[in-house]
């Protein structure tokens, strides 16, 4: 499940008892070592589907992380890469991982809350890799609306989710027993760490992401490899 050289047990456990962002500060340099990095193999199909080579202006990447998905919207890109995220940790691993990265747009990598941010129509695209998990379901219209605001007329929401397993498959089961977990840990222990599996599926992608104004285009560019269930969404802001 790991590399190598990834962490250990004691340094997951250490990770999960602290709060989300302390908890990422603490994962940072042996992140990319983790299967919680979202693999290439999902991301080259994402930044294929947004274009070619300096074909937008400004992107935004939301809970960046390390930097992989900027990496591959950075040669998109003809003015600025931004990647925002909570964790310190995160954005030092980011900077230092970009800095060999092909493309020229500048990158800016800011530490700020998606959930807060107040972005007024600055970038053709965002996206988000592997994050919804740290967006409670209370918060998704908020989320939505965030990145709504963030977005020029026109502008795209990028991303890669799934439909909601059937209820009783390994994979639905294995996600509330996990989430089940992390309630009990949050209250038992103080501060608290987000993250939680199969919160933000297709089926809830449309309910809320049409609410907040936008149209998706569903698309299933994984579905001869090992990641079949994904889909590529394409929600297009409306004018």
């Amino acid at each position: 499940m790991f590399h190598p050289d990834g962490p250990s047990f004691f340094e997951l456990a250490r990770q999960a008892l602290s709060s989300t962002t302390r908890g990422y500060d603490l994962l940072a340099p042996k992140f990319d070592h983790t299967p919680f990095r979202t693999p290439d193999e999902l991301l080259l199909p994402l930044a294929d589907a947004i274009g070619p080579a300096d074909s937008i202006g400004s992107a935004i990447d939301l809970c960046c992380g390390t930097g992989a998905v900027m990496r591959v919207l950075r040669p998109l890109c003809t003015d600025r890469v931004v990647g925002i995220d909570l964790s310190t940790g995160m954005l030092e691993e980011a900077a230092r991982r970009l800095e060999q990265a092909p493309g020229a747009a500048t990158v800016v990598l800011e530490v700020q809350d998606a959930l807060a941010m107040e972005y007024d129509q600055q970038f053709d695209v965002a996206t988000s890799c592997g994050a919804f998990g740290h967006v409670l379901h209370d918060d998704q219209d908020n989320f939505a609306e965030r990145v709504r605001n963030a977005l020029v007329a026109n502008g795209r929401f990028v991303f890669v989710t799934h439909p909601m397993p059937p209820l009783l498959s390994r994979a639905y089961l294995l996600s509330r027993a996990f989430n089940g977990a992390m309630h009990l840990r949050n209250a038992l222990i103080d501060p608290p760490f987000v993250m939680f599996y199969m919160t933000f599926p297709l089926e809830r992608a449309h309910e809320v992401l049409e609410r907040h104004g936008f149209e998706l285009d569903v698309r299933a560019p994984y579905a001869h490899t090992v990641y079949a269930p994904m889909r590529l969404v394409i929600a297009t802001k409306r004018a």
